[in-house]
């Protein structure tokens, strides 16, 4: 079915993309719901999880030389370059950590503590892991901190606000890729490309951990010297984090043996299973790819392809979560619900809503949904990862809504009409 601003997938198809996830439509004890808390932490893609179970049982080092661990070796290869093909990543170096906040608030210590320049520049929407790693070394350095402004409509940062705090001494400037409140996916290739413009020094930074389970990134394309993201969030594994550093960084003094090469961003014993979860989740996306890329198309134009397939349909979602089914008045149309961050252009928004019901908080609105089968999360103004970006849209708190490609416009009826439910109460 073909939308205004997507194509869903077609029943048969979507039905198949289902299976190949865990508890999609009910939880382990076998209770319905509609999880709509993925921006926290994604459905399971059941291959990624099989795959790490059955290397991570092996003892065996993939340092080592015996007939396993080289086998073990093959497998963790082919992962790193799978995770090249993600990031389209054909120079750099690529990082591996426990978060993918970790490897962020590191990486921003490390290009502080090596670039030259009297201001850095972040947005008021970034996760605290960049926030505070920008604030705290500013301080250290003694550097300006400049606060990009959000667009209270949108719900994003625009590229022109950012653009107007840099001058030929800004050191840094961290923009995430898209916003985990309200959805909305920045320029971040013409921030980075008008940037350079002012400072060819510039490092830029950006947070891709909520927009790559949504759209493709590129952060050689797109003049990005620093790029994170968290399989977790990814269809994948908790507690493995990746991140892209460029040419210009990735030789600058960080933490690894010293006998090691300059460029290694990789400490300690590899996690082979993590890598082969990687493999498994590219596998899966290049495999929607197939079903539409060209001919003799290779692996990163099936990841495109495949990214594009997702992001269609979570558009075509979203419309419907906005405008409403051939049942159910959408978000936008049902009394007594305010969609926040409300950009009309879904273009440029991945798959998440934040909406204030007027006769409850945010928390007790939760408890309400999750009562009627739905599962989302409140995004509150007591929080450290809420409150800077709430004040920015005049709001105590949302319920944010998280959706993910494999939910059918079934269950966003149902979603509806619990919303309309809970709304009268």
């Amino acid at each position: 079915m073909q939308t205004k601003f997507g194509k869903l997938f077609d029943a048969t198809e979507l039905n198949e993309l289902r299976k190949k996830f865990k508890y999609v439509d009910a939880q382990a004890n076998g209770k319905k719901r509609v999880f709509f808390d993925n921006a926290g932490g994604s459905l399971r893609l059941i291959d990624a999880e099989e795959r790490f179970h059955a290397i991570d049982l092996h003892p065996d080092a993939s340092e080592h030389l015996n007939t396993l661990a080289l086998e073990l070796l093959d497998i963790e290869n082919k992962g790193r370059e799978d995770i090249r093909t993600l990031f389209n990543a054909k120079h750099g170096a690529i990082a591996t950590g426990y978060t993918a906040s970790q490897l962020m608030m590191e990486a921003v210590r490390i290009v502080s503590e090596n670039v030259k320049g009297t201001n850095v520049v972040t947005t008021c929407l970034e996760h605290p892991s960049s926030f505070d790693a920008m604030s705290m070394y500013a301080e250290k350095y003694g550097r300006e901190l400049r606060v990009a402004k959000a667009n209270p409509i949108t719900g994003g940062i625009d590229t022109e606000e950012v653009i107007s705090l840099i001058d030929k001494d800004t050191a840094i400037v961290s923009v995430m890729a898209a916003s985990n409140i309200s959805g909305h996916i920045m320029d971040i290739a013409a921030i980075a490309k008008q940037a350079k413009a002012i400072n060819p020094d510039i490092i830029v930074i950006s947070d891709a951990v909520q927009h790559a389970p949504h759209g493709t990134i590129d952060p050689e394309n797109d003049g990005i010297d620093v790029m994170n993201f968290a399989p977790y969030k990814f269809f994948g594994i908790r507690g493995f984090a990746l991140m892209y550093i460029s040419d210009r960084v990735k030789d600058w003094p960080h933490h690894r043996l010293l006998g090691s090469p300059s460029d290694n961003w990789e400490i300690g014993s590899p996690g082979t299973a993590n890598f082969a979860a990687m493999s498994a989740i590219v596998d899966y996306v290049c495999g929607l790819g197939k079903k539409a890329a060209v001919q003799d198309a290779d692996r990163r134009q099936l990841f495109e392809t495949g990214m594009k397939r997702i992001a269609d349909h979570e558009r075509a979602l979203l419309e419907l979560m906005l405008e409403g089914t051939e049942t159910a008045p959408g978000l936008r149309h049902i009394p007594g619900i305010n969609v926040k961050m409300d950009d009309p252009d879904l273009n440029k928004r991945d798959l998440i809503i934040g909406i204030e019901f007027a006769n409850m908080d945010a928390v007790k609105a939760r408890e309400e949904l999750e009562k009627r089968g739905v599962v989302a999360f409140e995004r509150m103004g007591n929080s450290i990862y809420s409150a800077r970006m709430l004040e920015q849209f005049n709001s105590p708190g949302v319920v944010r809504m998280s959706p993910l490609h494999v939910n059918t416009p079934e269950e966003i009826t149902f979603f509806l009409n619990v919303c309309a439910e809970v709304a009268a109460l």
